[in-house]
């Protein structure tokens, strides 16, 4: 049987339905916004995962591109592995939706979203997050707790909701908000220096919409009344948990007094050995439930010793940012780089120079466009002292790199200011919290190392907070013990003036407006801090870029000319780039772009171009070479490929009975460019030459050879 409900949302109307399609899956939602359709399923397994240390929740989400009426690129014409906006997408689903199922409930649980169709004005990635808890809320699953979400944009100071493709290019915020009826759950922004205070405005804005779609949620809840499954809790001897408890308390405690990760993390690893050590290899349960005991009483202490004495692990305030260290130019063949260390957090960040055609180019759904500033995270298993392969990116590589980047990007400067294309890597050396953060630090630094003219430093750090009954503390700049036992990781980047970029997950229900409103000044009070950590190494942009980047020279030439600097079968091209050594780009506008380490040779292919593509102004003198001769005149090649009529009155000042005794095919004369008809015939003089400067005239020029 089919369900649905509907409501308007932004001028246009938001419908959900069930019941119609996927009915094999345990829940399966479509919803559509304008001529965007999403399809979200959900799948749990019926017996728990064995001894699972975390929730096994799987996200994915594609992009059809038959739902924008386009087919695959490549030769495969299908859709292959999830793009970067897809695997993005996956995580923003997931991360609002974890915390919200039971703490018991430990069955393998997957979500998969499919878009059917895109307008490509309405973006499906925010209609998943609702689908996700519709069709997981609709189903016997245990979830009962629904969400949804909204985009937020800010046009001509104005908020809008859900803007679309077009609205996006003109607003100054980009901000997705996830809440349930009382709260917020998840947000994720990118701004161009927005105030903290314009935020909390936005996100109260967009909960408004939040509140009006879950009431379609529970409208099709009413309608279902799905039976829920029973969560059965984890049972656990208290008797043995209480032996534990008793038996390692001290010891944790001293162990907290450790200030150093490494040191830290060894003691901890030592004393879980200790406690399985006298148990059985072939009792796994008693194992499991072991280590599940020693992780809930090392929790337990770690938020006491920061509720009750008022301290954290390494011993700083509430407020308080760990030792910071900058550097730049430390890489001396690379273009840009820096080194930024806040605590036991690194990161080394390098900046690449490159022309339009290093660009990235991205084809999904919408159209082909080129990404000119690209961002890559990495984060190899050494920084936190592991050993593993070195694969390819994974989501949370990619998710961390997505962040920084977005934080950067706002800063970055125009295409005419700046023509390059600019790779910042950003490789993590150590890790205890944060690295996406550090990752802005570093990244901006090193843009200014390699002279790329950002429009301010850019600076980020992450607040964390620990929650027990009514007593809420925010930390700054957590490390990663109160990330891992906290319940929220808060991360926030921008400059002096204003937020670029914000990423905030919880573990809780839900924030209020006022804990976020704290949590964003904390985040400004400790990024100021941090910007004059980053000025003591490097105050501005560098006025220079390096002398191993490419220097890049640019001219527009007329779309007809295009043909002629390629020439047949690129052979002009690439006699230019064989003789300068430069590399050189042609657009279909007629941009043409040089490229050369060698700004010499730069020139050099800029002159040749321009002598291929010069055409004739009226006026202005040349040197040309006489290609044919008739009896009414003779024809001049004044530029390559350009021929003018030099006719016989124009010769001399004087008459001239036989042309052919004056002029011959080869010659090369001066000739002056006296008018251009409305057919493009040249007109060529060299008698308008035949006077000096003073208006005199000049003795009558004679062919040596016929003298």
């Amino acid at each position: 049987m089919k369900y649905k409900a509907e409501t308007e949302i932004g001028g246009r109307t938001l419908s959900l339905e069930t019941g119609e399609v996927a009915k094999q899956a345990d829940g399966a939602t479509l919803v559509r916004y304008g001529d965007t359709i999403v399809l979200v399923t959900a799948c749990a397994e019926k017996e728990p995962a064995p001894n699972p240390n975390f929730f096994p929740l799987t996200v994915d989400y594609r992009e059809h591109t038959y739902a924008a009426g386009k087919i695959p690129g490549g030769f495969f014409k299908r859709e292959g592995r999830p793009s970067e906006k897809e695997i993005l997408t996956c995580r923003m689903i997931d991360r609002p939706i974890r915390p919200l199922f039971p703490e018991d409930f430990t069955h393998e649980t997957q979500i998969i979203g499919f878009v059917l169709s895109a307008d490509l004005e309405n973006d499906p990635s925010i209609l998943s997050i609702t689908g996700a808890s519709a069709a997981l809320y609709l189903s016997d699953i245990p979830f009962t707790n629904p969400v949804a979400a909204v985009r937020v944009g800010l046009v001509d100071g104005k908020f809008v909701i859900n803007p679309g493709h077009s609205e996006l290019e003109k607003s100054s915020l980009n901000l997705i908000a996830v809440g349930s009826k009382s709260s917020i759950v998840m947000v994720e922004a990118n701004a161009l220096e927005v105030s903290e205070n314009r935020i909390i405005e936005a996100i109260e804005f967009g909960h408004e919409y939040i509140r009006k779609i879950i009431d379609l949620e529970e409208e099709l809840f009413q309608q279902i009344k799905p039976t829920k499954r029973e969560v059965v809790e984890r049972e656990t001897d208290p008797s043995y948990y209480q032996e534990i408890e008793k038996q390692i308390t001290p010891k944790i405690l001293d162990v907290l007094t450790i200030r150093e990760k490494k040191e830290r993390s060894t003691a901890f690893d030592e004393l879980l050995d200790s406690l399985l050590e006298p148990i059985p290899e072939e009792e796994e349960e008693k194992i499991a439930d072991t280590k599940y005991i020693f992780q809930e009483i090392k929790k337990k202490l770690v938020r006491k010793k920061i509720i009750e004495e008022r301290v954290r692990i390494d011993g700083r305030q509430f407020n308080e940012i760990r030792p910071i260290e900058c550097s730049v130019g430390i890489l001396p063949r690379t273009h840009g780089s820096a080194m930024f260390t806040r605590g036991e957090t690194q990161a080394l960040a390098t900046v690449t120079l490159g022309t339009e055609s290093d660009a990235q180019t991205i084809d999904g759904l919408e159209e082909e466009f080129s990404k000119k500033f690209i961002l890559h995270y990495n984060f190899p298993p050494f920084s936190v002292g592991e050993v593993k392969f070195l694969r390819g990116p994974g989501r949370r590589e990619i998710g961390h790199g997505a962040l920084a980047e977005r934080a950067l990007l706002p800063m970055m400067p125009t295409e005419e200011k700046f023509p390059y294309t600019v790779r910042l890597v950003s490789d993590i050396l150590e890790s205890h919290g944060s690295s996406s953060m550090a990752t802005v630090c570093a990244g901006a630094l090193a843009l200014m190392d390699a002279g790329v003219p950002i429009r301010e430093a850019v600076a980020g750090l992450a607040i964390g907070l620990i929650q027990e009954g009514e007593e809420n503390i925010l930390l700054s700049d957590i490390a990663g013990e109160e990330d891992h036992y906290g319940d929220m990781d808060f991360k926030v980047a921008g400059t002096s003036k204003g937020i670029t970029a914000i990423q905030l997950d919880i573990k809780i229900k839900g924030l209020s407006y006022q804990l976020i409103s704290d949590a964003l000044q904390l985040a400004r009070e400790g990024r100021l801090e941090i910007l004059e950590k980053m000025k003591q190494a490097i105050q501005a942009p560098r006025p220079a870029i390096s002398p191993y980047a490419p220097r890049l020279l640019q001219l527009t030439i007329p779309l007809d000319k295009i043909g002629e600097v390629i020439g047949p079968g690129g052979k002009v091209i690439r006699g230019i780039i064989e003789k300068t050594g430069a590399k050189i780009d042609i657009n279909d506008d007629g941009k043409v772009t040089i490229a050369s380490t060698d700004e010499e040779a730069a020139m050099k292919a800029l002159a040749i171009i321009k002598e291929l593509t010069a055409e004739a102004e009226v006026g202005r003198t040349y040197m040309g070479t006489i290609r044919k001769v008739v009896d009414f005149g003779a024809f001049v090649e004044i530029l390559p490929g350009i021929e003018g009529l030099l006719h016989i009155s124009e010769v001399a000042d004087h008459r001239i009975g036989n042309i052919h005794r004056e002029l011959k095919e080869g010659d090369r004369i001066l000739v002056k460019v006296i008018n251009i008809d409305s057919q493009h015939r040249i007109q060529l003089s060299r008698k308008a030459l035949l006077k000096n400067r003073h208006g005199e005239r000049r003795p009558p020029y004679r062919n040596r050879r016929y003298e």
